[in-house]
C-alpha cells in the first residue's frame, strides 16, 4: 500500500476500495444517474479480449493434431454445445444461442478473474495517474471486479430477460405469447352469457398476468444477484486479507499477521478460482435455461 493508504483505519481503507470511479455516489440501490466509468472500462476491455481470444481459436484451427489452445477451446465449445443441445430444442435457434452462452461463460470468466490481481495493484497504479493530471490522489477511487458491480450483473441478467421476450415472440408469434401470458399458469375462465363467467375470467387473467410478471421479475432479479453477491463476498474477503498484510511490522505479532497474510491469500485464491468457473457456469447454465423455456408452450 502506499504512505498514505498506512493511515487509514481498516474501515476506510474498505470503503476506499469498495467506492467506484464514476459520476457520482449512487443515492439507493437504483440509481440510474449514476455511471461507474471503472466497471464499463473492464466490461469492454475483458469482453474485446474474449472475443479476440475466441477469433484466434477458430482463424488458428486446423483438422490436424491440435494445439493446447485450440484444444482448450474446442473441448470449451463441445461442453457449451452439448448444454445447449440439451436445454434448447429448436436446432435453428441453437445457431444464436450456442454462440451466446459460449461467449457468456469466457466474458463472466475473465470478468470474475479480475478477482485474483492484488487489491492494490490497480489503485496505486490508478492513484499515480490521477494524481499526475492534477486531481487529488485521496480521491481516487478504482475498483477493478466489474462482476462485484449489481449494474453489471443486473445489466448482463436484463439483456437475458430481453432475449427471452424475443424469443418468446418469434417462437409463438404475438398472439401465441400475449395468448399464454393471461392463461399461464392457472388456465382460464370458459366465457359465457352468465356475468359471473366474465367476472372470474377478468379475475383469472390478472392473476395469471401477475404470476408471469412475477416469474420475469424473479428470475432477472436472482440471475443478476447470485453472480454479484458471490463475487462481492470474494472481493471484500481479499480485502480483509490484505489488511492482515498492512498489519506487518517488526515483530513477533506483525511477522505472524504477515505470514497469516501470505497463508490465507493463497488458499483463498485457490478456492476462488472454483467459485470463479462456477459462478460463471452457473450463470451461463440459467442463461441456456432461461431461453429454453421461452422455446416452451404453457
Amino acid at each position: 500500500m502506499a504512505a498514505e493508504e498506512h493511515a487509514l483505519t481498516p474501515g476506510e481503507y474498505i470503503i476506499h476500495h469498495l467506492t467506484h470511479f464514476g459520476t457520482g455516489k449512487p443515492k439507493g440501490l437504483v440509481d440510474f444517474s449514476v455511471v461507474n466509468f471503472d466497471s464499463v472500462f473492464f466490461s469492454l476491455a475483458l469482453g474485446a479480449i474474449g472475443c479476440f481470444l475466441l477469433w484466434r481459436a477458430a482463424r488458428k484451427a486446423t483438422s490436424g493434431v491440435p494445439g493446447r489452445f485450440q484444444a482448450a477451446v474446442e473441448i470449451l465449445f463441445e461442453l457449451v454445445d452439448n448444454e445447449a443441445k440439451g436445454i434448447v430444442h429448436n436446432a435453428q435457434s441453437r445457431k444464436l444461442v450456442a454462440p451466446l452462452a459460449l461467449t457468456v461463460f469466457v466474458w463472466v470468466v475473465l470478468l470474475n478473474a479480475m478477482d485474483l490481481l492484488p487489491v492494490d495493484l490497480f489503485p496505486i497504479v490508478w492513484k499515480w495517474i490521477y494524481g499526475a493530471a492534477g486531481h487529488d490522489p485521496e480521491h481516487a477511487y478504482l475498483r477493478v471486479v466489474p462482476t462485484a458491480d449489481l449494474s453489471i450483473t443486473m445489466g448482463l441478467s436484463v439483456g437475458v430477460l430481453i432475449l427471452c421476450l424475443i424469443y418468446n415472440v418469434k417462437i409463438k408469434g404475438l398472439g401465441g405469447w400475449l395468448h399464454e401470458l393471461y392463461v399461464a399458469p392457472f388456465g382460464t375462465v370458459k366465457v359465457s352469457a352468465n356475468p359471473l363467467s366474465w367476472i372470474g375470467f377478468l379475475l383469472l387473467s390478472l392473476a395469471n398476468v401477475a404470476m408471469q410478471l412475477v416469474e420475469f421479475v424473479s428470475k432477472t432479479v436472482s440471475h443478476g444477484m447470485r453472480l454479484f453477491g458471490n463475487m462481492y463476498a470474494g472481493e471484500l474477503i481479499f480485502l480483509l486479507i490484505a489488511l492482515l498484510g498492512g498489519a506487518f511490522t517488526l515483530s513477533v505479532g506483525g511477522i505472524v499477521l504477515a505470514m497469516l497474510h501470505v497463508a490465507a491469500g493463497t488458499v483463498w485464491a485457490i478456492f476462488h478460482i472454483l467459485i470463479i468457473l462456477l459462478q460463471a457456469f452457473v450463470f451461463m447454465m440459467l442463461t441456456l435455461v432461461y431461453i429454453g423455456q421461452a422455446h416452451d408452450s404453457h
